[in-house]
């Protein structure tokens, strides 16, 4: 008996075909694309015109008249490729609603386009990358156009009002590079990251700085005042010790105690010392960190200076100096919450991340890309910790 050739009368039905072929492992060989696209341009054009017969079926007597007034070319891309839509449309009506329904581009497209500028990528060759996977080029036009909307919501992102609800601030600044005409620029990102009385912490913002000077903070840490981080709740601010920060932190936030990271501390002390001592002393920095009591901890910073005072005088000395600021978190009465505050380290696990997707490029391309990815993890870090990011990549931002 004659197989019977199955008819997919409905864009649902034919994109569920689709996607179970590819979950088959079944392949769209290079002859099967055009019939494809073919296929689904004839189904969504059936659906667009019979919405607009049933405009017209419509009308009443005593409605405005109304009559065909041709049509005009929309383009959706598919896992098969760019599909080229001729839209039928009446002088008062078109039949857009077949379009939203499902999108001028799939969502797997979109976001193949997003991963390739988020990576970095020139919009030529996020136009290479769907040429092989979707068989047929794709416009310049049209990738900008998604990009745009990345570009957008970065954008929005940097300017949303911002709560005053944060207990306690972390600020930071970190170098990364990015290639120019005469080699890797290294330059630095100013972070603001918040612990939010729920205990989460939340990437507020970041800016790429020229330098970690006290007037690139004072811009910085202006535009978060302004946006709404008056600092009315915070009880402290946790920095990395840099003398730019420091320098801003009494015209930004007077008065808010300052807690040094423990972190910094504890890299710049061993700095100071022989390598075959490093265990010795980090063992004596952790019984000051852990201490359970302020006053125990400055029994233990005792202890450390006189144990090593004769031998590393420099490294006593570069504890002693900020002895006072890094024992401000004890204002917390458990080391659980003492952990939270201490240093800046949450910012850094997420410049981790940051440097691990970008790892492949070895630097990023251009300052656009470093937003790019930036704004990527951290939505996706603050995601993680259930704060939702107020701007979605969708296709219709």
């Amino acid at each position: 008996m004659p197989q019977q050739a199955a008819t997919i009368e409905s864009l649902p039905t034919a994109f569920e075909i689709m996607k179970s072929m590819q979950a088959q492992g079944l392949e769209w060989g290079e002859g099967y694309r055009p019939l494809g696209r073919q296929a689904l341009a004839e189904i969504i054009q059936g659906q667009m015109g019979g919405r607009v017969d049933a405009w017209l079926d419509a009308l009443g007597v005593d409605d405005e008249p109304d009559r065909r007034n041709g049509h005009y070319r929309r383009h959706l891309l598919t896992e098969l490729g760019d599909i080229e839509l001729a839209v039928p449309r009446t002088r008062r009506f078109s039949p857009t609603g077949v379009l939203r329904a499902y999108a001028r581009r799939s969502v797997e497209i979109d976001r193949t386009i997003l991963a390739g500028f988020v990576l970095g990528l020139s919009t030529r060759k996020v136009g290479e990358v769907l040429l092989a996977l979707l068989g047929r080029p794709v416009s310049a036009a049209t990738v900008s156009a998604v990009a745009k909307t990345l570009d957008q919501a970065v954008a929005a992102f940097h300017r949303r009002p911002l709560q005053d609800v944060y207990k306690v601030l972390m600020l930071d600044g970190v170098v990364l590079a990015r290639k120019t005409g005469m080699g890797a620029l290294r330059r630095p990102v100013l972070v603001a990251l918040g612990l939010r009385p729920d205990g989460k912490k939340e990437i507020i913002d970041f800016r790429l700085a020229v330098a970690e000077s006290a007037a690139e903070w004072e811009t910085f840490l202006g535009d978060l005042i302004r946006r709404g981080l008056a600092g009315d709740a915070l009880e402290m601010i946790c920095v990395d010790g840099g003398s730019g920060l420091l320098a801003a932190l009494p015209t930004a936030y007077p008065g808010i105690a300052v807690q040094r990271c423990w972190a910094h501390k504890i890299r710049n002390v061993l700095g100071k010392v022989r390598k075959a001592d490093h265990d010795g002393v980090k063992r004596g920095l952790h019984a000051i960190m852990n201490a359970p009591t302020r006053p125990s901890a400055h029994s233990a910073a005792r202890r450390f200076a006189d144990r090593w005072q004769g031998r590393y005088p420099n490294a006593v000395a570069c504890l002693r100096d900020n002895l006072d600021e890094l024992l401000t978190c004890w204002r917390y009465p458990t080391l659980a919450e003492r952990k939270a505050v201490r240093t800046t380290n949450a910012i850094e696990r997420r410049f981790r991340e940051v440097r691990r997707r970008t790892r492949p490029m070895g630097t990023f391309q251009d300052r656009t890309s470093m937003d790019r990815i930036m704004f990527a993890v951290f939505t996706h870090e603050n995601k993680m910790q259930g704060i939702s990011a107020p701007f979605l990549l969708t296709q219709n931002n």
